[in-house]
């Protein structure tokens, strides 16, 4: 450090600076530096320098998945926000198991992230007091439970539910089933758990019945399980009008089924997913779904880190919940009842 501030002509104090906060050194004067940086191939070391300022500079988060594009987009988006204040982030994944949650937690904490992001609300007894004892700001994301750990960015899976299921009673439909994966074994889905709960509800509160509102298949969900559940759900229900899958995934696999067997969407059963993904969009026909930002919640969660790691420290600061909201995306996958057709006979 001392050979890189002779060279620019600057403090080693400085040069510090440039690293641990970049916005508050003059332009010009940070550009000098870093210009040393690189003729001399410095690079600093970041653990000696945490041990002064008790700032590591990385976020540990932990996703569901990585090969969810709603999740990666969330983290890209996230990163785009910490990189200007030279935060990095290091991502752990938990397939949706709660006790491999609790393992990512207990290998990063000692690690000394300055925040924690957890894209889940649900946690093992042992994980919530490693978090809540952690010190550092936690923020959950992708749901806005009534109490969350410290802070909370998403929206409600619940009311997700309850608007799909809305919309499908709007358009006249009473025979209604929703598909979403099964409530067995360790990996669990509690988001898409809580908007099956919200639609049935919803269905409940219209007087229509919930009993086809099905649990089908593993976590995560995929193709071949939007496949399999529809399958179920016709075996059960033949004369099923309308159907909410708990994901686009599992929805895409519903709509290649029903091209297999000759039932039209939406002439004779209209169909609907959540989260609009790119193949949704890009279907024939087009799906209907719920939609959320999921870039605009990595923004949110960024912008909320960097005002609580540059403000005062205060370990009793008020919890935040930031809602990014949903909204309704109606394509060509849903219509009117009136619009229903009679059902073809399914090919051999």
């Amino acid at each position: 450090m001392r050979d890189v501030s002779r060279l620019a002509g600057v403090s080693t104090m400085t040069v510090s600076r440039v690293f641990a906060d970049p916005a508050t050194v003059q332009a010009d004067t940070r550009a000098r530096v870093l210009a040393a940086v690189e003729q001399l191939g410095y690079v600093p070391d970041r653990v000696a320098g945490s041990l002064s300022s008790r700032r590591t500079h990385f976020i540990a988060a932990i996703l569901p998945t990585l090969t969810n594009v709603n999740f990666a987009d969330t983290a890209h988006a996230l990163t785009e926000i910490l990189r200007p204040a030279d935060y990095q982030l290091l991502i752990g994944y938990s397939m949706y198991h709660m006790d491999e949650e609790e393992r990512l937690i207990r290998a990063m904490l000692p690690r000394r992230p300055d925040a924690v992001v957890v894209a889940s609300t649900v946690h093992t007894k042992a994980a919530s007091q490693l978090l809540a004892r952690s010190g550092v700001p936690v923020v959950e994301i992708w749901d806005t439970p009534a109490q969350p750990l410290d802070h909370a960015v998403g929206f409600s899976n619940y009311e997700i539910g309850r608007a799909a299921a809305h919309h499908l009673l709007a358009l006249g439909h009473r025979r209604i089933g929703a598909l979403g994966p099964g409530r067995d074994g360790e990996a669990r889905d509690y988001r898409g758990e809580d908007r099956m709960k919200g639609f049935a509800a919803a269905l409940r509160e219209a007087g229509v019945a919930d009993d086809l509102v099905l649990h089908h298949g593993e976590v995560p969900v995929s193709f071949e399980q939007g496949r399999q559940a529809l399958v179920a759900l016709l075996a059960r229900a033949p004369d099923v009008e309308a159907v909410f899958a708990v994901s686009d995934i599992t929805a895409w696999g519903a709509l290649m089924e029903c091209h297999r067997r000759a039932i039209r969407v939406p002439g004779d059963l209209s169909l609907m997913g959540f989260g609009d993904f790119d193949i949704g969009r890009q279907s024939v026909p087009a799906l209907t779904t719920m939609g959320v930002d999921a870039r605009a919640i990595g923004r949110r969660t960024g912008e909320l880190l960097m005002r609580l790691l540059r403000g005062p420290s205060n370990p009793a600061a008020a919890s935040e919940r930031v809602d990014v909201g949903f909204r309704l995306i109606a394509r060509e996958t849903t219509a009117p009842a009136r619009r229903r057709g009679r059902r073809s006979p399914p090919r051999a």
